[in-house]
Protein backbone atom coordinates (compact mmCIF):
# COMPACT_ATOMS: atom_id res chain seq x y z
CA UNK A 1 0.00 0.00 0.00
CA UNK A 2 1.55 2.94 -1.06
CA UNK A 3 0.62 6.81 -0.12
CA UNK A 4 -2.18 6.30 2.94
CA UNK A 5 -3.30 8.90 4.70
CA UNK A 6 -2.90 7.66 8.29
CA UNK A 7 -3.56 9.10 11.65
CA UNK A 8 -1.51 8.10 14.35
CA UNK A 9 -2.65 8.50 17.86
CA UNK A 10 -0.13 9.54 20.07
CA UNK A 11 3.21 11.44 19.97
CA UNK A 12 5.42 9.35 22.31
CA UNK A 13 8.24 7.06 21.28
CA UNK A 14 6.41 4.67 19.35
CA UNK A 15 3.89 7.42 17.73
CA UNK A 16 7.05 9.62 16.43
CA UNK A 17 8.71 6.41 15.33
CA UNK A 18 6.05 5.04 13.13
CA UNK A 19 5.97 8.86 11.93
CA UNK A 20 9.26 8.42 11.18
CA UNK A 21 8.97 4.97 9.06
CA UNK A 22 5.74 5.77 7.69
CA UNK A 23 6.86 9.47 6.48
CA UNK A 24 9.80 8.25 5.00
CA UNK A 25 7.91 5.61 2.87
CA UNK A 26 5.89 8.69 1.02
CA UNK A 27 2.83 8.20 3.81
CA UNK A 28 0.31 11.31 4.87
CA UNK A 29 1.08 11.32 8.51
CA UNK A 30 -1.09 12.95 10.99
CA UNK A 31 0.09 12.54 14.71
CA UNK A 32 -2.83 13.55 17.73
CA UNK A 33 -1.08 14.00 20.99
CA UNK A 34 -3.33 14.64 23.78
CA UNK A 35 -0.84 16.82 26.13
CA UNK A 36 -0.88 20.23 24.70
CA UNK A 37 2.64 20.82 26.34
CA UNK A 38 3.91 18.08 23.89
CA UNK A 39 5.89 16.82 27.31
CA UNK A 40 7.83 14.20 28.74
CA UNK A 41 9.29 13.59 32.29
CA UNK A 42 13.16 14.68 32.53
CA UNK A 43 15.03 11.02 33.69
CA UNK A 44 16.29 8.57 31.27
CA UNK A 45 15.87 5.92 29.50
CA UNK A 46 18.27 3.00 28.41
CA UNK A 47 18.08 1.96 24.59
CA UNK A 48 19.63 -1.46 23.83
CA UNK A 49 21.78 -2.66 20.76
CA UNK A 50 18.91 -3.68 18.79
CA UNK A 51 17.18 0.14 19.26
CA UNK A 52 20.44 0.97 17.84
CA UNK A 53 20.32 -1.08 14.86
CA UNK A 54 16.39 0.19 14.42
CA UNK A 55 17.80 4.02 14.09
CA UNK A 56 19.90 3.02 11.58
CA UNK A 57 17.24 1.76 9.69
CA UNK A 58 15.24 4.96 10.39
CA UNK A 59 17.87 6.82 8.84
CA UNK A 60 18.59 8.71 11.92
CA UNK A 61 21.24 7.39 14.49
CA UNK A 62 23.52 10.05 13.99
CA UNK A 63 21.31 12.55 15.67
CA UNK A 64 20.24 10.06 17.84
CA UNK A 65 23.55 8.66 19.33
CA UNK A 66 24.56 12.01 19.12
CA UNK A 67 22.33 12.75 21.88
CA UNK A 68 23.12 10.05 24.23
CA UNK A 69 25.82 8.38 25.84
CA UNK A 70 27.01 5.34 24.17
CA UNK A 71 28.64 2.06 25.93
CA UNK A 72 29.11 -1.81 25.07
CA UNK A 73 28.28 -3.68 28.27
CA UNK A 74 26.44 -4.09 31.12
CA UNK A 75 28.02 -4.74 35.02
CA UNK A 76 26.01 -6.26 37.43
CA UNK A 77 26.42 -6.29 41.52
CA UNK A 78 25.69 -8.04 44.54
CA UNK A 79 23.36 -6.00 46.99
CA UNK A 80 26.62 -5.04 49.11
CA UNK A 81 28.21 -4.07 46.14
CA UNK A 82 30.56 -6.05 44.94
CA UNK A 83 30.59 -6.36 41.22
CA UNK A 84 29.29 -10.19 39.87
CA UNK A 85 29.59 -9.86 36.59
CA UNK A 86 30.68 -7.82 33.05
CA UNK A 87 28.02 -8.70 30.14
CA UNK A 88 29.63 -7.56 27.21
CA UNK A 89 27.20 -6.69 24.08
CA UNK A 90 27.43 -7.61 20.52
CA UNK A 91 27.39 -4.32 18.10
CA UNK A 92 24.80 -5.25 15.53
CA UNK A 93 25.85 -1.78 13.85
CA UNK A 94 29.35 -1.50 12.90
CA UNK A 95 30.87 1.39 14.56
CA UNK A 96 28.42 2.69 16.50
CA UNK A 97 27.87 1.54 20.32
CA UNK A 98 26.13 -1.65 21.06
CA UNK A 99 24.15 0.21 24.10
CA UNK A 100 22.82 4.32 24.58
CA UNK A 101 21.33 5.97 27.81
CA UNK A 102 19.93 8.80 26.26
CA UNK A 103 17.60 11.24 28.30
CA UNK A 104 14.16 11.33 27.63
CA UNK A 105 13.83 14.94 26.60
CA UNK A 106 16.50 14.20 24.32
CA UNK A 107 14.77 10.96 22.53
CA UNK A 108 11.74 13.46 22.38
CA UNK A 109 13.31 16.15 20.37
CA UNK A 110 14.93 13.53 18.26
CA UNK A 111 12.53 11.76 17.55
CA UNK A 112 9.96 14.98 16.92
CA UNK A 113 11.92 16.42 15.07
CA UNK A 114 12.72 13.79 12.40
CA UNK A 115 9.13 12.90 12.67
CA UNK A 116 8.15 16.55 11.26
CA UNK A 117 11.18 16.12 8.78
CA UNK A 118 9.24 13.14 7.28
CA UNK A 119 6.48 15.05 6.82
CA UNK A 120 4.39 14.14 9.80
CA UNK A 121 1.56 17.10 10.91
CA UNK A 122 1.27 17.29 14.47
CA UNK A 123 -1.92 18.29 16.14
CA UNK A 124 -2.01 18.72 20.11
CA UNK A 125 -3.88 19.15 22.57
CA UNK A 126 -6.76 16.83 20.84
CA UNK A 127 -7.85 13.42 21.68
CA UNK A 128 -9.87 10.84 19.95
CA UNK A 129 -13.21 10.71 20.35
CA UNK A 130 -14.74 8.47 18.00
CA UNK A 131 -13.78 5.65 15.49
CA UNK A 132 -16.30 4.80 12.97
CA UNK A 133 -15.61 1.88 10.66
CA UNK A 134 -16.20 3.11 6.74
CA UNK A 135 -16.29 1.05 3.46
CA UNK A 136 -12.48 1.97 2.64
CA UNK A 137 -11.28 4.08 5.79
CA UNK A 138 -12.09 5.19 9.46
CA UNK A 139 -14.23 7.99 10.42
CA UNK A 140 -12.34 10.41 13.03
CA UNK A 141 -14.39 13.04 15.50
CA UNK A 142 -11.66 14.90 17.59
CA UNK A 143 -12.14 16.35 20.99
CA UNK A 144 -12.19 19.81 19.22
CA UNK A 145 -15.24 19.06 17.51
CA UNK A 146 -12.90 18.29 13.79
CA UNK A 147 -13.86 15.23 11.99
CA UNK A 148 -11.73 13.60 8.79
CA UNK A 149 -11.42 10.89 7.49
CA UNK A 150 -8.13 8.32 7.39
CA UNK A 151 -7.26 5.15 5.47
CA UNK A 152 -5.74 3.71 8.04
CA UNK A 153 -5.66 4.61 11.98
CA UNK A 154 -2.93 3.62 14.87
CA UNK A 155 -3.29 3.57 18.44
CA UNK A 156 0.21 4.39 19.84
CA UNK A 157 -1.24 5.97 23.02
CA UNK A 158 0.24 3.98 25.61
CA UNK A 159 -0.87 1.62 28.88
CA UNK A 160 -4.14 3.37 29.15
CA UNK A 161 -5.06 3.18 25.54
CA UNK A 162 -8.20 5.03 24.55
CA UNK A 163 -7.65 3.51 21.46
CA UNK A 164 -7.76 0.10 22.42
CA UNK A 165 -10.43 0.64 24.34
CA UNK A 166 -12.98 1.88 21.55
CA UNK A 167 -11.57 -1.44 19.34
CA UNK A 168 -11.91 -3.92 21.85
CA UNK A 169 -14.01 -2.88 24.53
CA UNK A 170 -13.77 -6.47 26.33
CA UNK A 171 -9.86 -6.27 26.33
CA UNK A 172 -7.99 -6.56 29.85
CA UNK A 173 -6.78 -3.48 31.55
CA UNK A 174 -3.38 -2.89 32.96
CA UNK A 175 -2.26 -5.03 35.87
CA UNK A 176 -0.55 -3.80 38.96
CA UNK A 177 2.65 -5.90 39.76
CA UNK A 178 3.22 -5.55 43.14
CA UNK A 179 6.42 -3.41 42.83
CA UNK A 180 7.26 0.41 41.19
CA UNK A 181 10.41 2.22 40.07
CA UNK A 182 11.61 5.42 41.16
CA UNK A 183 13.90 7.33 39.21
CA UNK A 184 16.26 10.67 39.92
CA UNK A 185 19.26 12.10 37.76
CA UNK A 186 22.44 13.27 39.00
CA UNK A 187 25.98 14.27 38.14
CA UNK A 188 27.82 11.88 36.24
CA UNK A 189 31.20 10.29 37.68
CA UNK A 190 34.00 9.18 35.52
CA UNK A 191 33.29 5.57 36.63
CA UNK A 192 30.02 5.60 35.09
CA UNK A 193 30.47 4.34 32.03
CA UNK A 194 27.77 1.32 31.49
CA UNK A 195 24.56 0.27 33.28
CA UNK A 196 25.54 -0.78 36.82
CA UNK A 197 22.62 -2.47 38.08
CA UNK A 198 22.48 -3.93 41.76
CA UNK A 199 20.60 -7.53 42.10
CA UNK A 200 18.31 -7.80 45.54
CA UNK A 201 14.66 -7.29 46.43
CA UNK A 202 15.38 -3.20 46.26
CA UNK A 203 16.70 -3.03 42.18
CA UNK A 204 19.22 -0.25 41.42
CA UNK A 205 20.73 0.89 38.27
CA UNK A 206 23.19 3.58 37.34
CA UNK A 207 22.76 4.59 33.89
CA UNK A 208 25.15 7.44 31.67
CA UNK A 209 22.97 9.85 30.27
CA UNK A 210 25.97 12.15 28.68
CA UNK A 211 29.01 13.46 29.72
CA UNK A 212 28.13 15.05 32.47
CA UNK A 213 24.61 13.19 33.52
CA UNK A 214 22.99 10.11 34.77
CA UNK A 215 20.17 8.86 36.72
CA UNK A 216 19.20 6.01 38.98
CA UNK A 217 16.08 3.97 38.45
CA UNK A 218 15.25 1.95 41.92
CA UNK A 219 12.72 -1.06 42.00
CA UNK A 220 10.86 -1.38 45.51
CA UNK A 221 7.84 -3.27 46.22
CA UNK A 222 5.02 -1.40 47.23
CA UNK A 223 1.75 -3.76 48.75
CA UNK A 224 -1.41 -2.17 47.83
CA UNK A 225 0.12 0.33 45.52
CA UNK A 226 0.22 3.25 48.09
CA UNK A 227 0.00 6.65 46.03
CA UNK A 228 3.16 9.20 47.64
CA UNK A 229 2.05 12.88 47.62
CA UNK A 230 4.94 15.60 45.60
CA UNK A 231 5.74 16.32 48.80
CA UNK A 232 8.26 14.31 50.65
CA UNK A 233 9.09 11.83 47.39
CA UNK A 234 13.09 12.52 48.32
CA UNK A 235 12.69 11.39 51.65
CA UNK A 236 10.83 8.28 50.63
CA UNK A 237 13.25 7.68 48.19
CA UNK A 238 16.20 8.12 50.14
CA UNK A 239 14.65 5.72 52.79
CA UNK A 240 14.31 2.77 50.50
CA UNK A 241 17.63 3.42 49.96
CA UNK A 242 18.60 2.97 53.61
CA UNK A 243 20.02 -0.63 53.39
CA UNK A 244 21.44 -0.47 50.01
CA UNK A 245 25.74 -0.97 48.71
CA UNK A 246 27.72 2.11 50.28
CA UNK A 247 28.45 3.57 47.45
CA UNK A 248 24.25 3.85 46.52
CA UNK A 249 23.43 5.29 49.58
CA UNK A 250 26.23 7.74 49.47
CA UNK A 251 24.22 8.92 46.23
CA UNK A 252 20.92 8.68 48.08
CA UNK A 253 21.91 11.69 50.45
CA UNK A 254 22.12 14.30 47.28
CA UNK A 255 18.87 12.93 46.60
CA UNK A 256 16.53 16.26 47.88
CA UNK A 257 14.32 17.49 45.08
CA UNK A 258 10.93 16.68 44.96
CA UNK A 259 9.91 17.26 41.82
CA UNK A 260 13.20 15.92 40.66
CA UNK A 261 11.75 12.27 41.80
CA UNK A 262 10.13 10.57 39.28
CA UNK A 263 8.02 7.69 40.93
CA UNK A 264 6.06 4.98 38.73
CA UNK A 265 3.68 1.96 39.94
CA UNK A 266 4.79 -0.95 37.35
CA UNK A 267 2.04 -2.53 35.64
CA UNK A 268 2.08 -4.88 32.58
CA UNK A 269 -0.10 -6.09 29.82
CA UNK A 270 -0.23 -8.41 26.76
CA UNK A 271 -3.16 -8.76 24.16
CA UNK A 272 -3.62 -11.98 23.35
CA UNK A 273 -5.66 -11.72 20.63
CA UNK A 274 -5.55 -9.74 17.48
CA UNK A 275 -3.86 -6.02 17.55
CA UNK A 276 -6.42 -5.36 15.30
CA UNK A 277 -9.91 -4.42 14.38
CA UNK A 278 -10.43 -3.43 10.75
CA UNK A 279 -8.60 -0.34 9.50
CA UNK A 280 -7.24 0.59 13.17
CA UNK A 281 -4.12 -1.63 14.87
CA UNK A 282 -2.12 -0.94 17.72
CA UNK A 283 1.66 -0.57 18.57
CA UNK A 284 3.77 -0.15 22.34
CA UNK A 285 2.66 0.17 25.59
CA UNK A 286 -0.90 -0.04 24.20
CA UNK A 287 -0.78 -3.75 23.21
CA UNK A 288 2.33 -5.04 24.99
CA UNK A 289 3.13 -2.98 28.43
CA UNK A 290 6.62 -4.11 29.91
CA UNK A 291 8.08 -3.70 33.32
CA UNK A 292 11.47 -1.88 32.55
CA UNK A 293 13.59 -4.83 33.90
CA UNK A 294 15.54 -5.67 30.87
CA UNK A 295 15.18 -1.87 29.65
CA UNK A 296 12.80 -2.89 26.19
CA UNK A 297 9.44 -1.45 26.62
CA UNK A 298 10.63 1.81 24.25
CA UNK A 299 12.24 -0.55 21.78
CA UNK A 300 9.92 -2.85 21.56
CA UNK A 301 7.68 -0.06 20.05
CA UNK A 302 10.21 1.47 18.12
CA UNK A 303 10.75 -2.36 16.45
CA UNK A 304 6.62 -2.30 16.29
CA UNK A 305 6.90 0.55 14.39
CA UNK A 306 9.54 -0.38 11.77
CA UNK A 307 7.74 -3.95 11.39
CA UNK A 308 4.12 -2.23 10.36
CA UNK A 309 5.83 0.38 8.51
CA UNK A 310 7.39 -3.17 6.60
CA UNK A 311 4.40 -4.91 6.25
CA UNK A 312 2.07 -2.02 4.79
CA UNK A 313 4.47 -1.87 2.07
CA UNK A 314 4.53 -5.25 1.25
CA UNK A 315 0.61 -5.69 1.43
CA UNK A 316 -2.45 -4.80 -0.88
CA UNK A 317 -4.87 -4.46 2.27
CA UNK A 318 -4.67 -3.56 5.71
CA UNK A 319 -5.66 -6.56 7.24
CA UNK A 320 -3.10 -8.82 5.38
CA UNK A 321 -0.66 -5.88 6.55
CA UNK A 322 -1.88 -6.10 10.45
CA UNK A 323 -1.83 -9.97 10.28
CA UNK A 324 1.82 -10.09 9.18
CA UNK A 325 3.27 -7.20 11.56
CA UNK A 326 1.22 -9.01 14.22
CA UNK A 327 2.64 -12.71 14.08
CA UNK A 328 6.48 -11.38 13.48
CA UNK A 329 5.94 -9.10 16.62
CA UNK A 330 3.78 -11.53 19.21
CA UNK A 331 6.94 -13.84 20.36
CA UNK A 332 9.65 -11.79 20.94
CA UNK A 333 7.10 -8.95 22.65
CA UNK A 334 5.67 -11.40 24.50
CA UNK A 335 9.25 -12.91 25.44
CA UNK A 336 10.30 -9.60 26.89
CA UNK A 337 6.61 -8.53 28.86
CA UNK A 338 6.89 -12.41 30.86
CA UNK A 339 10.66 -13.06 31.27
CA UNK A 340 10.51 -9.07 32.90
CA UNK A 341 7.83 -10.10 34.93
CA UNK A 342 9.44 -13.03 36.01
CA UNK A 343 12.45 -10.61 37.31
CA UNK A 344 10.16 -8.45 38.74
CA UNK A 345 7.96 -11.19 40.98
CA UNK A 346 11.65 -12.47 42.14
CA UNK A 347 12.33 -9.04 43.52
CA UNK A 348 8.99 -9.12 45.65
CA UNK A 349 9.49 -12.46 46.32
CA UNK A 350 6.42 -13.85 44.22
CA UNK A 351 8.89 -16.10 42.16
CA UNK A 352 12.22 -16.92 42.16
CA UNK A 353 15.05 -14.68 42.54
CA UNK A 354 16.11 -14.60 39.29
CA UNK A 355 20.26 -13.26 38.17
CA UNK A 356 20.47 -10.02 36.49
CA UNK A 357 23.40 -11.29 34.73
CA UNK A 358 22.07 -14.70 32.96
CA UNK A 359 18.20 -12.89 31.93
CA UNK A 360 20.47 -9.98 30.08
CA UNK A 361 22.37 -12.25 27.89
CA UNK A 362 19.18 -14.44 27.34
CA UNK A 363 18.02 -10.62 26.06
CA UNK A 364 20.39 -9.43 23.93
CA UNK A 365 20.88 -13.17 21.84
CA UNK A 366 17.19 -12.57 21.34
CA UNK A 367 17.11 -9.23 20.20
CA UNK A 368 19.97 -8.88 18.20
CA UNK A 369 18.02 -11.73 15.65
CA UNK A 370 16.14 -9.72 12.82
CA UNK A 371 13.08 -8.31 13.62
Amino acid sequence: MNQQNILIVGGGIGGLTAAIALGKRGHRLTVAEKDPTWSVYGVGIIQQSNVVRAMAELGIVEDYVEAGFGFDWVEIYAPGGARVAKVPVERLVEGLPANLGIGRRALHDVLGRQAKMAGATVRLGVEVDQLVELPDGVGVTFSDGAAQRFDLVIGADGLYSKTRGQIFKDAPGPEFTGQAVWRYNFPRPAEIECIQAYDGPIGVGLVPLSETLMYMFVTTPEPGNPWYPVAGLAEAMRGKLRNAAPRIQALAECIVDDNAVVYKPLEWLFLEGNWHKGRVVLLGDAVHATTPHLGQGAGMAIEDALVLADELGRHQTPEAAFVAYRNRRYDRCRYIVERSLALCRGQIGEGPLLENAVEMEAMFEMVSKPI
